[in-house]
């Protein structure tokens, strides 16, 4: 035998050169060609769609795979198939709301129409002539009596409103100063009064609370036009009943103040101040 004379390495090559050859004549023997065009063409295609909604039927003749049965659905009873996953929107267009709008108007000027027809007086046959006769003195005597009623309404009216008119004129005119008056004809006058009232505070501070209590508050007070005292409010209290009660001591120790000059008295009977006193350390007494 040929192999037997071989050593064992061109053993080894002789076998690798048979099944090298026997594995080139089956690939040689392999053949291929391109796809019949015609024949694919006349293949149905294969369609996947997603749909949004799914029911547990399976329908007998499906039209396209999807990742759930869906037996029927949509808005419409036509065989027609969904384009979009996304739901139906209604179509907006401009103008409706306008058009929505006028045609609400004119359901109720209908309405509105239809009410008036309604509550219209129905008509009445016209009255005999003896009817008439026997109405009018009654229609007469009426027509007088409220005249009457009307006339005297009338005239209480009219004295309501002059005796509302006199109350009016007969108040007394007030002029009110914050913390910055507007004009210098109330501007000296305040300021006048503010360094008298600090001078008099000063020197009578509360012994009480001398070197120990301090604290501010806001004080209202009215004075009358010859400079007597009208009125005295604490609007803000100091949450120290010994200050409270010496800043009213301390304003009534003041009165009388300076009578109004004539450029105020002309238009104010009654000047309102209102200020925020400090009692502060060194046991003095100022206004902001």
């Amino acid at each position: 035998m040929v192999w037997a004379g071989l050593d064992r390495q061109s053993r080894i090559l002789a076998y690798a050169i048979v099944v090298s050859v026997v594995l080139h004549g089956m690939l040689l023997s392999i053949h291929f060609q391109l796809p019949d065009l015609n024949r694919l063409s006349s293949l149905a295609p294969l369609e996947v769609v997603i749909v949004n909604s799914k029911t547990r039927s399976r329908p007998t003749e499906a039209q396209v795979l999807a990742q759930a049965n869906l037996d029927g659905g949509g808005n419409t009873d036509e065989k027609r198939r969904a384009m979009s996953p996304l739901p139906t929107l209604s179509d907006n267009r401009a103008g409706d709301a306008v058009r929505d709008a006028q045609r609400r108007l004119q359901e109720l000027e209908a309405q509105q129409r239809q009410l008036l027809t309604q509550l219209a007086p129905q008509a009445t046959p016209a009255p005999s002539v003896a009817a008439q006769s026997a109405v009018e003195p009654q229609r007469e005597s009426r027509g007088v009596s409220l005249r009457d009623s009307s006339l005297a309404l009338v005239r209480s009216l009219e004295a309501q409103v002059s005796r509302q008119v006199d109350e009016y004129n007969q108040r007394p005119k007030k002029t009110f100063i914050g913390a910055r008056a507007s004009e210098f004809r109330f501007a000296q006058y305040v300021e006048d009064w503010r360094l008298k009232i600090e001078r008099i505070g000063t020197m009578n501070y509360p012994d009480g609370a001398r070197g120990r209590i301090y604290g501010s508050l806001r004080l209202t007070v009215s004075i009358n036009a010859d400079g007597t005292l009208n009125r005295l409010d604490v609007e803000r209290s100091s949450g120290q009943p010994i200050l409270d009660q010496a800043a009213e001591k301390i304003v009534k120790m003041g009165a009388p103040y300076a009578r109004f000059p004539d450029s105020i008295r002309r238009d104010t009977d009654i000047l309102v101040i209102t200020r925020t006193w400090n009692f502060a350390q060194g046991d003095r007494v100022f206004a902001d």
